[in-house]
């Protein structure tokens, strides 16, 4: 699978002309916002349903937006084998980017997000009006997924997970460098990075790798599976080895992924002299960083920052923009200070989670 990135994504202070719409409100009359997803009424299909529906478009593997007990499932090729792996459901019917179907006379179409390998955007066309879900997206590049496409529409249902000012990622170059500058400083110890199993824990070890990183990387058990998945799929890893078949004094001066929640188990007392790193935009908080007890905490998210959310709204100008997952409250706030439409939308399951 050949993988593109884009560059990094900055605001300059100008935009493109976008294509603009008329104002519509058409859409509340055939999209419908509930707690367990959204709802495309003329086509009798959800929107990343957080209980079993009988027909289901998912944007991507991650729990909150993706389970089992669906009927018919749209999805692109990498997330139904995700799907798969993690739910025992792969079944469906896979969509590359780009591709579409039609029912009800609603035309679906996928488009890349970003934020993990297989996510999607799902553009809804119907009775001449463009809404985008977006599940979630990034727009920084990343070597492990396809980057963000801008989808020009009228409504833009966005995700908000930082949406506050607070959250302005750093480029990850510096976050890679600094497990690097504590091993040189340490290398009698180990480096064990806390990361998400889908998504996060493949993005650090090909930034590592991207930053010239050529020793074995050394897994939790609970991160395999998923990682041999990314290989399978197309993207590649390096050399992997597994902790657990690995003597102690072996994984001195070593890197480790394992999950958050392996950072403080007794599974890590096995581990030599372990200095514990923590990989997710939450660690911008560093009150959340001292609860894990992260010694080094690494401002690596899978998901847009601040600048990232409010310029891929100024850059798209919808008619109107919908907001849920995460920090409805601040982005809507910031839409009404542009004089831009917006809504809130009350999810269910959409919780902060270590995928940031």
């Amino acid at each position: 699978m050949a993988l593109s990135l884009a560059p990094s994504f900055r605001l300059t202070g100008t935009f493109p002309q976008p294509i603009r719409y008329p104002m519509m409100a058409k859409a509340k009359h055939w999209i419908e916002p509930h707690p367990q997803g959204i709802y495309v009424r003329p086509a009798d299909i959800w929107i990343d349903p957080s209980v079993p529906k009988k027909q289901a478009v998912v944007t991507h593997g991650h729990a909150d937006h993706a389970r089992g007990g669906h009927g018919d499932v749209w999805a692109t090729p990498e997330t139904l084998a995700i799907m798969g792996l993690r739910y025992g459901t792969e079944a469906g019917t896979p969509l590359g980017y780009g591709e579409g179907f039609e029912r009800g006379g609603v035309n679906f179409s996928l488009h890349s997000a970003g934020h993990v390998l297989g996510s999607a955007q799902v553009l809804m066309e119907y009775q001449g009006e463009r809404v985008v879900v977006t599940g979630d997206f990034k727009r920084r590049p990343d070597p492990t997924c396809a980057p963000f496409e801008p989808v020009p529409c009228d409504i833009f249902i966005t995700e908000a997970t930082f949406g506050l000012p607070v959250f302005r990622h750093p480029p990850i170059a510096g976050e890679i460098d600094k497990i690097f500058a504590r091993l040189e400083a340490e290398p009698d110890h180990c480096l064990l990075v806390g990361a998400y199993a889908l998504g996060k824990a493949q993005r650090v070890i090909a930034e590592l790798r991207r930053a010239g990183w050529d020793k074995p990387i050394y897994l939790h058990g609970a991160m395999v599976r998923m990682c041999e998945l990314y290989e399978e799929l197309g993207v590649s890893l390096g050399e992997l080895r597994l902790v657990m078949d690995t003597d102690k004094e072996d994984m001195r001066g070593q890197i480790i992924i394992c999950p958050p929640s392996a950072l403080t188990d007794k599974w890590s007392r096995r581990l030599p002299n372990p200095i514990t790193a923590m990989a997710s935009g939450w660690m911008r908080v560093r009150g959340r960083a001292r609860q894990r007890g992260v010694e080094i905490p690494l401002v690596i998210s899978d998901h847009a920052d601040w600048d990232e959310l409010t310029g891929t709204i100024r850059e798209l100008a919808p008619s109107e923009t919908w907001i849920t997952h995460g920090s409805e409250d601040g982005l809507l706030r910031w839409c009404e200070l542009h004089q831009i439409r917006a809504r809130a939308l009350a999810m269910i399951g959409r919780e902060d989670g270590d995928d940031g």
